[in-house]
């Protein structure tokens, strides 16, 4: 017999004077509720009341026993109240993973948004460009670009975004511009080497074929970052996601270059480990981020 059954049809009976008064609250019969109550007193090996047919008189065992069954059937009601609250107020602590640059540049302000609508949760992030376990992790949801693996774990899709190859002016005034994707076998290229295919990299041309650029780089960084203060002080050519060089090519810092070809498109996604039971700070993070990044305007600026 389920202890926590026997335990509220104890307390019932003692509340409403009787089992069937006990069985009528809880939704089952009374032979079941008397069931209940034996079980727990053959588990016990003592009686905890006297049953008539029309009144129930407790023992000293059983007066003692219904006021530390209601504490605990009252503690578990607490359990069951605040997890409910829980699941419809954000609060606690939300941990989130994220690729190092795209989460330096661009996931500040989201975070910010959401720490302001929502005081009751803190935030940890954790920005690492490898591929983090997430329950291994113990994170709530991880920010990942590109192909996702088949997984149990749930995809969100928040935006995309191009790769393209970029320079500064001086670089390109000095060492010429490419017309082609052979020519930049003749550049210094800046190579992210995190990157699955590091020193691959991909262009299609007006009929469809791809051109691949590979051998070797000037200069390779783990950190986007850095090869974007690279390119900017004119040190070679650089290939990564728009998200990096978008302001730098607004401003004419940088210049893109093939423009005529076109590159690899890459989604950007929030995962989290269920679909079920997603608890309020999950589900709250997860719809700000897709409103946040729905406004490309703001995100990108």
């Amino acid at each position: 017999m389920d202890r926590f059954t026997g335990l509220a049809v104890f307390t019932a009976a003692v509340e409403h004077g009787s089992l069937a008064a006990a069985a009528r609250t809880l939704g089952i019969t009374p032979a079941m509720a008397g069931k209940h109550l034996a079980a727990i007193e053959a588990s016990l090996g003592v009686r905890l009341m006297h049953r008539t047919t029309r009144r129930l008189h407790l023992t000293d065992v059983g007066q003692d026993y219904y006021q530390r069954s209601r504490h605990i059937l009252e503690s578990l009601e607490d359990a069951d109240r605040a997890a409910r609250e829980l699941q419809d107020q954000p609060r606690g602590t939300l941990r989130v993973t994220a690729p190092t640059t795209f989460g330096a540049l661009h996931m500040g302000g989201a975070v910010a948004e959401y720490i302001q609508r929502y005081p009751d949760v803190d935030v940890e992030m954790t920005l690492d460009d490898r591929f983090v376990d997430l329950v291994a992790g113990g994170f709530d949801v991880a920010i990942r670009i590109g192909d996702l693996p088949d997984s149990s774990l749930v995809a969100r899709p928040l935006a995309r975004t191009e790769m393209i190859a970029c320079a500064a002016p001086s670089y390109l005034a000095e060492h010429g511009r490419p017309t082609s994707p052979a020519d930049l076998s003749h550049h210094d290229r800046l190579a992210f080497s995190e990157a699955i295919s590091a020193d691959d990299w991909g262009f299609t041309d007006a009929t469809g074929q791809m051109h691949n650029v590979a051998g070797r780089s000037r200069f390779s960084a783990n950190n986007m970052e850095m090869l974007l203060a690279a390119a900017l002080r004119g040190a070679g050519i650089a290939y990564g996601p728009s998200f990096v060089f978008h302001r730098h090519l607004a401003s004419q810092d940088l210049e893109q270059i093939l423009t005529n070809y076109t590159t690899r498109s890459l989604g950007i996604h929030a995962v989290y480990p269920s679909a079920r039971l997603v608890g309020a700070k999950v589900r709250r993070f997860i719809e700000l981020l897709e409103e946040w990044f729905g406004r490309p305007d703001e995100w990108f600026s």
